[in-house]
């Protein structure tokens, strides 16, 4: 009797032990795209996180929240190596510097929005984050970018509720799928090696260009030539949106 218990108990526990590592498998890929909670499906609200992965295109973006010092530097760069790159900046930034943002457009980069206010949309209701996201479009507009329809929420927080909105309001959500985690500085060396390693055909990378990115500019002397070598090809979002079959993924 003693021995039919010990073998109940242990057959269980293996069972347990099968059942835990299939639930960690299973929300290990529900949540791996930066923990957006998503599946691919092109037929609901959803937000771009990756192009067409049958061809060499990606698309460097950058986040600008605050600051005017380190985006010169960032811009200089792309400049020395003819590398178009998506901008994506708050209303609120954009009001304090007018002429960054002509000198972004002159290089002919894509703009995007960041909202007004870099204030997570999660945080707000729904009517909060819709003042937000008319009040942004209304202060580019006044500032000449009427057309601006390109949307990285705040710290890329969402949620299908807002993807909706944003889309009701003539907004493309654009997210990423590779983080570089530039803006803490983990090092230049740490910075080229998470692009260099994790970047596939299709991608859609996360850097900052707000002043607390202190080594992305030096980061971009090795990723871009390192990039160019391996045979993946710089373009816009806008342009990665545009080729057939681009990927999106839905946001629950």
């Amino acid at each position: 009797m003693q021995h039919f218990y010990v073998w109940r108990f242990n057959r269980w526990k293996r069972w347990f032990v099968v059942l835990v590592f299939a639930l960690f498998t299973a929300t290990f890929i529900w949540f791996e795209r930066d923990g957006a909670f998503s599946v691919f499906n092109q037929d609901e609200s959803a937000a771009l996180t990756k192009g067409n992965t049958n061809e060499p295109n990606i698309a460097l973006t950058f986040n600008i929240s605050w600051g005017e010092e380190r985006v010169h530097d960032i811009l200089k760069e792309l400049e020395n190596r003819q590398v178009q790159a998506t901008f994506f900046v708050s209303g609120e930034w954009a009001e304090r510097h007018p002429d960054i943002l002509v000198k972004i457009s002159e290089g002919e980069h894509d703009l995007g929005m960041l909202g007004y206010r870099y204030k997570s949309y999660l945080d707000q209701k729904i009517e909060e984050v819709r003042k937000d996201l008319l009040h942004a479009r209304e202060v580019f507009g006044k500032l000449g970018y009427e057309d601006l329809d390109l949307l990285r929420t705040p710290s890329g927080h969402f949620n299908k509720e807002i993807i909706e909105l944003a889309e009701n309001l003539n907004f493309k959500v654009i997210h990423w799928n590779v983080n570089t985690n530039d803006w803490k500085n983990p090092g230049t060396d740490a910075i080229v090696d998470t692009v260099m390693k994790k970047t596939t055909n299709g991608d859609i990378l996360l850097l900052h260009a707000s002043d607390s990115a202190k080594q992305t500019a030096n980061s971009l002397k090795k990723i871009l030539p390192g990039l160019s070598n391996k045979g993946f090809v710089f373009v816009s979002v806008t342009e990665l949106i545009n080729q057939a079959h681009a990927e999106s993924d839905l946001v629950e």
